[in-house]
């Protein structure tokens, strides 16, 4: 049990924030599946702050994706950005539900603070985890955000910027002693991106340096992939990205195993059910275009690794709408 502010998680099993890809239908999905906790897309708080400002009336990007329904708590929005009063007013502007846009029921469980991002146009900018050199103005952020909110503040890192400058137990001392209440580790190096192998003595150096909860990222594909990350690091939890994407079940398999039980997958008709399911509620909140666009990669991630995969993926790419969608998840579920 993992307990964090006024949050509690019974077992600590989190879905990753995923640009692109952890929208309110996916975690529904996985919390369906049985995640305890999820973490929504990357939102920019330069972008929600400025968004206030607007002199018209405008569709609020920023806003769809700090927004919280009450069936998915627990949960946390992550911000990103190097400004830590801006950093602080967006935390303000998503506990209060204040924002341009907002379509929240309720406010979210946490603030999650993203220093982990390794993708370029991020970390040029001097966020994500470009804040891995800077432990200083991380810790600044950090404060700031917390000073900002009465809910738990989570902060999610990286092993270091490069093989020569691993400090994730330095930036954890730092973010525990600026306020953070929990931490997520991902074992890898900015400069190693997603490239194979996981660096899990940094991240039982980083519990073992902290008294806050820690979660254990990255390379978690199966049960004996979660348990051997809890056992190897002493970590709390864990947080599952890539292996969640297509395979939502991750989460009952990890369940039943730490059950001692013996998990069967669903049948292929039923996993493409949910696939399906999942689509229509991309489309019904985002509409048929955006919807539909967004959820190819989806389906093609749940259809990843099964025989015809390949061919199945190119007609799916190449549908125009839901109904074609559909009509191909079924032929293929048929065979």
């Amino acid at each position: 049990m993992i307990k964090f502010g006024n949050v509690t998680l019974p077992i600590g099993l989190a879905l990753a924030p995923l640009a692109g890809v952890s929208d309110r239908a996916f975690r529904r999905v996985c919390r369906a599946c049985g995640a305890d906790f999820s973490v929504s897309e990357m939102v920019s708080a330069k972008a929600l702050c400025y968004e206030q400002k607007a002199k018209k009336e405008h569709r609020s990007v920023t806003g769809l994706l700090a927004s919280v329904h009450a069936d998915e708590t627990p949960m946390a929005v992550q911000i990103f950005g190097h400004e830590p009063e801006f950093m602080a007013e967006a935390a303000r502007l998503i506990t209060q539900n204040e924002y341009i846009g907002c379509v929240s029921e309720v406010p979210p469980s946490a603030i999650d603070i993203n220093m982990g991002c390794p993708v370029k146009k991020v970390t040029a900018n001097g966020e994500g985890s470009a804040l891995l050199k800077n432990p200083v103005l991380a810790g600044e952020i950090i404060e700031a955000v917390v000073k900002a909110t009465h809910l738990p503040v989570t902060v999610k890192i990286r092993a270091g910027w490069d093989k020569d400058s691993i400090n994730a137990v330095e930036m954890a001392r730092v973010a525990e002693a600026s306020g953070a209440s929990m931490l997520c580790i991902h074992g890898r190096t900015r400069e190693q991106m997603y490239e194979p192998g996981v660096n899990r003595e940094v991240i039982a150096a980083v519990k073992a340096a902290v008294s806050i909860p820690v979660l254990g990222n990255g390379d978690i594909y199966t049960a004996e992939d979660a348990l051997s990350m809890m056992r190897d690091t002493g970590c709390d939890g864990v947080m599952i990205a890539r292996g969640a994407m297509g395979n939502p079940w991750i989460f009952s398999e990890i369940r039943a195993v730490l059950s001692g039980e013996t998990y069967t997958y669903p049948p292929i008709s039923e996993r493409f059910a949910v696939a399906l399911a999942q689509v229509r509620e991309m489309i019904e909140e985002k509409g048929e275009r955006v919807g539909v666009a967004e959820a190819k990669k989806h389906l093609t991630w749940y259809c990843y690794g099964m025989e015809g995969a390949a061919a199945t993926r190119s007609r799916i790419m190449q549908a125009e709408g839901y109904a074609e969608l559909e009509e191909i998840m079924l032929a293929f579920a048929e065979r």
